[in-house]
C-alpha cells in the first residue's frame, strides 16, 4: 500500500513523480508476476486426504487404483489449464473426478455418520476476486462442489448449510440430486461398525480411523494462463460424526483459501484446522512476512497445528507456480503438475 506524504506545499510538484516511480514496484507486488502471466505458465495439485496408511495395508490393486485415480484427476484440471481455461474450473474438474471415486471421502465413498447416513461438506474460492462458496451438510447432493460453486455464483451468501442448501439445489438444474443411499459403500459402511465397536469399548472414541485402504477428504489448487489461483475441498467429514458436527472443509480460511499470491486446500483433525485457520495462515506468512511457500505451509502444518494437539496436511501452490505438500500423519495421497509439465502422484513420504 502506498503510504500518503503529509501535503506540504513545497512537495506538491514532486509527489506525483514519486507516485510514478513508486506504482510499477506496487504493482510487481500486488499482481500476478510478470513472468507467470506472459509465459502462461500453469500449475496444478491436488490431494486425497492425509492419515496414516501403512504400506502393508494397500494391495497391489489399491496401489494401481489409487494412482489412476489420482492421475485422472489431474488429467480433468490440465485439460482445463492447457486449454487457457480458468483455475476455478480446473479445480472444480479435478475435484468432481475424486468425488465420484469410491476410494475417497467425498461425494461416493463418503464415510457414514452416527445414524448410518451421509452429511456432504464443500467449499471453493477463486483468489483474484476473492469470492467464495460453500455448503455444509448436504445429503442429497451427487457433487457437493458444484453446489458450493453455485452458491457463490447464483447467491449473495458464502455458505449454506442443511436443509437450507438442498432448497438452494432444488433451484439449480445444473445440480444432480440423488437418494442418500446413493453415496453408500460397503468399506465406509464396515468403518461405521468398527467405529461403533470401538465406542463400546471406550465411550470418548465416537470417531474412528477409516479402513486403511480407503481414503479422505479431497482437494485441488490450480494456477491458470492468466496468473490467476483457485482451491478447493470436499469431504464427507468424519465416521460416525453426531449431531450436524462441520470440520474444516467448508469453512473459507480454515479448510480452503485463495487469494493473489496463494492457494490451500487442506486435510486433517477440522476442529484444529478451524481453530487455527489453517489455510489463510499459510497464505498469509507468505503475504505478509514475505516466507516462502515451502517455509509458510511448513510451518503451519508440522509445528502449529501438532502444537495445537491435531494432524493431518495440506496442498498449497503460489502465483509463481511453487508446490508444497506438507503432512504430518504418516501419508497423504497425493499428484502434482508443475508448470514445466512434469508430473507425478505419491501416497508416502519417500514417494516424491
Amino acid at each position: 500500500m502506498l503510504r500518503r506524504h503529509p501535503r506540504r506545499r513545497p512537495m506538491r510538484l514532486l509527489f506525483p513523480l514519486a507516485l510514478a516511480a513508486l506504482v510499477p514496484a506496487a504493482l510487481a507486488q500486488d499482481g500476478p508476476p510478470a513472468a507467470a502471466t506472459q509465459a502462461g505458465r500453469t500449475a496444478l495439485v491436488i490431494h486425497g486426504g492425509a492419515g496414516f496408511v501403512p504400506k502393508a495395508s494397500l494391495s497391489d490393486d489399491d496401489l494401481r487404483e489409487v494412482h489412476a485415480t489420482l492421475d485422472e484427476a489431474l488429467d480433468a484440471g490440465n485439460r482445463v489449464l492447457a486449454g487457457g481455461g480458468a483455475a476455478l474450473d480446473a479445480v472444480q474438474a479435478a475435484i468432481r473426478v475424486l468425488e465420484e471415486s469410491p476410494r475417497f471421502n467425498a461425494g461416493k465413498g463418503a464415510v457414514f455418520n452416527a445414524v448410518g447416513g451421509h452429511e456432504l461438506d464443500a467449499s471453493l474460492m477463486e483468489g483474484h476476486t476473492r469470492r467464495a462458496g460453500a455448503v455444509a451438510g448436504v445429503s442429497t447432493v451427487r457433487s457437493p462442489i458444484l453446489l458450493a460453486r453455485a452458491v457463490m455464483e447464483h447467491s449473495p451468501h458464502v455458505m449454506m448449510a442443511g436443509q437450507g442448501a438442498e432448497a438452494f439445489a432444488d433451484t439449480r438444474p445444473e445440480i444432480e440430486r440423488v437418494p442418500n443411499g446413493w453415496f453408500d459403500t460397503e468399506q465406509r459402511r464396515r468403518a461405521l461398525e468398527q467405529a461403533r465397536e470401538k465406542e463400546a469399548r471406550d465411550p470418548a472414541a465416537v470417531l474412528a480411523d477409516d479402513a486403511p485402504a480407503y481414503f479422505g477428504t479431497v482437494g485441488a489448487v490450480a494456477l491458470d494462463r492468466q496468473g490467476h489461483i483457485a482451491a478447493g475441498t470436499s469431504t464427507g467429514g468424519m465416521t460416525n460424526k453426531r449431531f450436524g458436527r462441520v470440520g474444516d472443509a467448508p469453512v473459507i480460511g480454515a479448510g480452503t483459501w485463495a487469494d493473489d499470491r496463494c492457494g490451500v486446500s487442506g486435510t486433517g483433525w477440522g476442529e484444529f484446522y478451524i481453530r487455527n485457520a489453517v489455510a489463510h495462515d499459510i497464505c498469509a506468512r507468505v503475504a505478509y512476512r514475505g516466507d516462502t511457500l515451502a517455509d509458510a505451509a511448513g510451518e503451519v502444518v508440522n509445528r502449529v497445528v501438532p502444537a495445537a494437539g491435531g494432524d493431518g496436511g495440506a496442498i498449497a501452490l503460489d502465483r509463481e507456480g511453487n508446490i508444497a505438500m506438507p503432512f504430518n500423519s504418516g501419508s497423504m495421497f497425493r499428484g502434482w503438475i508443475h508448470p514445466d509439465g512434469s508430473r507425478g502422484t505419491a501416497i508416502h513420504e519417500e514417494d516424491d
